[in-house]
């Protein structure tokens, strides 16, 4: 994780995150309280908040939620969006050393963030976290790479401009690693459709808010914007193109 700078490499693209990145279907809460006994009684650590598109998710239907995220840049925008639900903390510790108290939450949600984790002792810091019988509820929304003209555009632009795309995008973890991960306490994995409609300016918000996307000032960032300008005029239908992902979740003890 060091040579990829997981902590920091968002803290500069903090602004385009909050406005532009996608949110998370009602479907995979609703998933969590039907299939996996998740109710709003349960105390939530959402680690790996980020800007707390996540911490939403909950805090919107009634749950307890303190967000832990180490970049503080993006934390501070979590505590300045949420400030108005009382039910909202933010701490800065990282998914290996949360500064949680033992079993101090009884649902620990990580979305998007998983891949920047050290997975081993990340589980065990999850499973020292969680009250007996808690449950730990990981998943991202995953970015269609084919199916339409702008998908397949879209994902050829990142492959000529992006700075370090592969090695960041090669770090998803598929279903049988991820059920190794949870071990015998796994309870389950779903997949939603999600979706979001976007005009130039936030596909260009959306582009820009990913971390091998080239900032300002590199020679790769005027031609990138560029072609994701051309792309975009061919594709658009009434001046939106369709940013389609399939959101994963998977479910399990980690007792």
């Amino acid at each position: 994780m060091s040579d990829l700078q997981s902590t920091a490499r968002f803290s500069d693209r903090v602004d385009d995150y909050v406005r532009y990145r996608p949110d998370y279907p009602p479907a995979l809460l609703e998933w969590l309280q039907r299939e996996q006994g998740v109710n709003a009684d349960w105390r939530v650590a959402d680690v790996g908040a980020g800007t707390g598109i996540s911490s939403k998710l909950f805090l919107d239907a009634g749950y307890r939620v303190t967000a832990v995220e180490p970049n503080a840049p993006m934390r501070a925008a979590a505590e300045h969006w949420l400030q108005a639900y009382e039910n909202f903390d933010a701490v800065g510790g990282k998914a290996n050393a949360t500064g949680l108290p033992d079993a101090s939450v009884d649902l620990v949600t990580v979305a998007q963030a998983f891949h920047w984790f050290d997975e081993e002792t990340t589980r065990r810091e999850f499973a020292r976290i969680l009250r007996p019988g808690g449950l730990a509820a990981i998943w991202w929304n995953s970015r269609r790479l084919t199916g339409t003209r702008f998908l397949e555009g879209y994902e050829a632009l990142l492959q000529q401009f992006g700075t370090d795309y592969t090695s960041v995008a090669e770090r998803y973890a598929d279903d049988a690693r991820m059920r190794h991960w949870y071990g015998a306490g796994f309870r389950g994995s779903a997949s939603f459709q999600h979706a979001q409609r976007l005009d130039f300016e936030a596909l260009r918000g959306r582009l820009m808010s990913s971390s091998y996307a080239p900032q300002v000032g590199h020679p790769q960032h005027e031609p990138m914007l560029q072609a994701l300008r051309e792309l975009f005029d061919n594709c658009a239908e009434h001046g939106t193109v369709s940013f389609d992902y399939d959101t994963r979740i998977f479910a399990g003890h980690l007792a």
